[in-house]
């Protein structure tokens, strides 16, 4: 019974905690893609495109080459990148899905 307790709780700590990415992972959020052709057609999800845009929320502090040397990663929070559709983890935080990938699946910067 104590152990359930002590579940209950570590869960209630978890929600409650922001995730922070470790090593060369980036914790991303998708972007919504726009789901109707200009002529109002409704695409099916394997119509879509494989590719997605996703918002960067965090970054792990980078890989180390094989000589120990930190290789940073090349996006920074706010950037807006392109992601293979299947990539990375998907997980729940706050009822809000977000995605960690390592920063060697991410395609592209979306440049404003």
């Amino acid at each position: 019974m104590a152990q359930t307790q002590q579940l209950s709780k570590s869960k209630e700590k978890a929600s409650s905690q922001s995730l922070r990415p470790l090593g060369n992972r980036v914790l991303v959020r998708r972007l919504e893609m726009e789901e109707k052709l200009k002529g109002g057609i409704l695409l099916p999800d394997t119509a879509k495109k494989k590719q997605e845009q996703a918002e960067v929320i965090a970054i792990g502090t980078g890989k180390k080459d094989k000589q120990g040397n930190l290789i940073p990663i090349p996006v920074k929070v706010g950037d807006v990148i392109l992601m293979e559709k299947y990539s990375g983890q998907e997980v729940t935080l706050n009822d809000e899905e977000f995605v960690i990938l390592r920063s060697d699946d991410i395609i592209a910067i979306v440049e404003k």
